[in-house]
């Protein structure tokens, strides 16, 4: 019998000198499970923190501190808070693997992330930061004068939120069992009552400063991946020459095929839409963004997210590279000769494999957990957030400032059960994790967007059209993504990996194989749509159905909308253009008051920190304190100030041109000159 000599948990020598893989697998050291255990205790001790620091507070902990940090967060804290609540888990397991198993067309993908995160600061973060909402689908109520329609908003939310949590801690779950025998419900149960505790107990501030720690500590995991490789292949430049020499690079597939899952189009354009929806009108993000004190703060807060994105699917884009690198220089796949189960592994695989010393293990299944963590956590937090100011303030907001944050706290709770309950469900579907995150997520973030397109962009659009578009756009993409995963297709484009050098592996014989895509007919086609599709189909929809059903149930008469409701999209993307071009842009419909402002000069302020007659006034928004809230703005077409249209008595409304401004919300009272 052959001596094998082992020299990493996965590899060992042969009697003739060659290294392979085993499929032997080794548990963790007890030194790996103190550290991934000290980290933990560490999230939970953030949350603990804030709970006794705002016990201890002169001012008592209420519902706006906990959901959205007292509005006075700083910039680059919460920035990293959106952001690695988006990525998170998904992004370092799901990336790597798409990487390694069909090539670098993906990495593309950054490319609408980025414009993404330009399109949400330009459009979104001015249309939605001014109301100072906690919610962000309180507007649609604002907008279309309904609350079904906030509801129907809410509700997609709710549905988003829980598959995003049941993606986000399933898959480090499945990387836990991968590398330790830890059975995945267990790994579930850990993640999800983590979570919960320190959210429950430090709400806002504690998610954001917990995201900060955890983005670091991802970083550094994946950066790992990429030294370890470097070394062991004679650095970057080896690895790619590899990728290349496996067919792997390539990043400008300009198929216009809708069916073709990875393209040029799908990725730029798909992706550009898709996180619109994200960083545009998700609560997750409106929530981080509004907790900073200024529009400028809330803008610089999304773009910051431009460079993070970048780095982190560079990173992990380069770290799929690398283990395929490494595999294909020891010739042997693990994927293919079965040492693994799915792509979703690979990662933690080859950490095991290469990086196999006590603690590190440990500290990169921290790694993970803190991705996952971040995620469901910033979930947690906006999913309480809607659910207490869109569905229970009418009924229980006149209870005392206890009761109501024992009603938010326990939302926490349940809504993390209910997570948890999700990632069980995850487990019997297939494919990576990015694209079981991406696929449902994005089925229900068009409809989300396409909810605030209808109403910012097309004024004659009305609450039926919201409702009963919101319901088509959330089906349709729903049922594509479940058939999708339904249907059994042979992928005939894969990518080629050695196992020549593998043990105990036999390449299989007489099996039958699936249809191709070729094969697939009928309704069955629409299944094969690329996932990335899903958002701009589900935004689409909303909107094509809205303004249908807008138009056979009567259509709201646009100057009874308050221009403050509406988006000047052609005024910010199209900016250079005259005047009289951007009025026929806009349907003829005036909104230049309420958006053509310089935005260095628009900032917000008490209105006792400033006198009246030192400002142009646009914004006067009373908040719960009954503080006056003030947004000076620099017209591009000044206008004389006339102090009879002026009022600043709550009990004589404003006016213009003799025009009362009515606003539905009964906690904002807006006056416009």
């Amino acid at each position: 019998m052959h001596q094998r000599k082992r020299v990493s948990p996965y590899l060992e020598y042969t009697d003739d000198g060659d290294l392979v893989p085993s499929p032997d697998r080794k548990s963790f050291h007890w030194a790996d499970y103190l550290v991934f255990a000290a980290f933990l205790l560490a999230y939970i001790g953030i949350g603990a923190f804030q709970a006794i620091r705002n016990t201890f507070a002169t001012k008592k902990e209420n519902a706006d501190d906990f959901l959205v940090g007292g509005r006075s967060m700083s910039i680059l804290p919460v920035s990293i808070s959106v952001l690695s609540a988006f990525l998170s888990a998904i992004l370092i397991l799901g990336t790597p693997a798409e990487i390694y198993t069909e090539g670098t067309q993906y990495w593309m993908y950054v490319i609408g992330q980025m414009f993404s995160c330009i399109f949400a600061a330009l459009l979104f973060v001015p249309l939605l930061y001014p109301l100072r909402l906690t919610s962000s689908y309180e507007y649609l109520e604002l907008r279309f004068g309904s609350r079904m329609a906030k509801l129907t908003g809410t509700l997609i939310l709710i549905v988003m939120q829980l598959l995003y949590m049941g993606v986000a801690l399933y898959s480090p779950a499945t990387a836990l069992y991968a590398v330790t025998g830890f059975e995945e419900w267990l790994n579930i149960l850990i993640g999800g009552i983590v979570s919960i505790i320190y959210s429950a107990l430090g709400g806002m501030k504690a998610s954001v400063w917990t995201s900060v720690i955890q983005s670091a500590i991802m970083a550094a995991g994946v950066l790992a991946v990429i030294i370890q490789g470097s070394v062991d292949l004679g650095g970057i430049e080896h690895i790619w020459k590899r990728n290349e020499e496996g067919g792997r690079v390539e990043f400008f597939n300009f198929d216009p095929n809708p069916l073709t899952r990875h393209s040029f189009w799908t990725l730029v354009v798909g992706g550009t839409l898709g996180w619109l929806g994200t960083y545009g009108v998700n609560q997750s993000s409106v929530q981080r963004f509004c907790s900073v004190p200024t529009i400028k703060a809330a803008r610089i807060v999304v773009l910051l997210n431009v460079p993070g994105l970048l780095f982190f699917m560079t990173i992990c884009s380069l770290s799929g590279m690398t283990i395929f690198a490494w595999y294909d220089y020891v010739g042997c796949d693990p994927l293919k000769a079965g040492y693994i189960d799915n792509p979703n592994q690979l990662i933690p695989y080859y950490v095991m494999d290469r990086l196999g010393y006590p603690t590190v293990p440990g500290i990169f299944l921290a790694c993970l957990f803190a991705g996952a963590l971040s995620s469901v956590s910033s979930s947690l937090g906006a999913l309480a957030a809607v659910t207490w100011e869109d569905m229970l303030k009418w009924r229980f907001g006149h209870l005392d400032n206890t009761r109501q944050m024992l009603i938010i706290k326990s939302l926490v709770v349940i809504y993390g059960a209910a997570g948890i309950g999700m990632a069980f469900m995850c487990q019997s579907l297939g494919g990576t994790v990015l694209q079981m995150s991406l696929s449902f997520t994005g089925a229900a973030t068009g409809p989300l967007l396409g909810l605030f397109f209808l109403g910012s962009c097309f004024p004659m659009a009305n609450w039926i059209g919201a409702v009963v578009g919101g319901a088509c756009g959330l089906a349709l993409p729903l049922w594509m993504s479940s058939g999708a995963y339904d249907l059994d297709v042979f992928n005939d484009q894969a990518l080629n990996s050695s196992t020549f050098n593998c043990t105990n592996f036999t390449m299989p014989t007489n099996v039958t194989l699936p249809p191709t895509a070729d094969e697939i007919t009928g309704l069955s086609r629409l299944y094969l749509v690329s996932y990335l599709w899903y958002s701009p189909i589900g935004m689409a929809t909303v909107v094509v159905v809205g303004l249908i059903v807008s138009l056979c149930t009567g259509l709201t008469d646009p100057m009874e909308v308050p221009a403050k409701y509406h988006m000047a999209i052609m005024d910010r993307l199209c900016c250079c253009l005259p005047y009289k071009t951007l009025h026929v842009m806009r349907c003829k419909y005036d909104m230049a008051h309420a958006y053509d402002e310089e935005e260095d000069e628009e900032i917000v302020v008490k209105a006792k920190e400033k006198e009246m007659n030192d400002y142009t006034y646009d914004n006067v928004a009373l908040d719960n304190d009954s503080t006056p809230y003030y947004s000076t703005i620099n017209p591009s077409t000044p206008a004389e100030f006339d102090e009879s249209n002026y009022a600043m008595d709550e009990n004589k409304p404003a006016t213009n041109n003799g025009s009362v401004i009515k606003d539905d919300n009964p906690d904002l009272e807006t006056f416009r000159l």
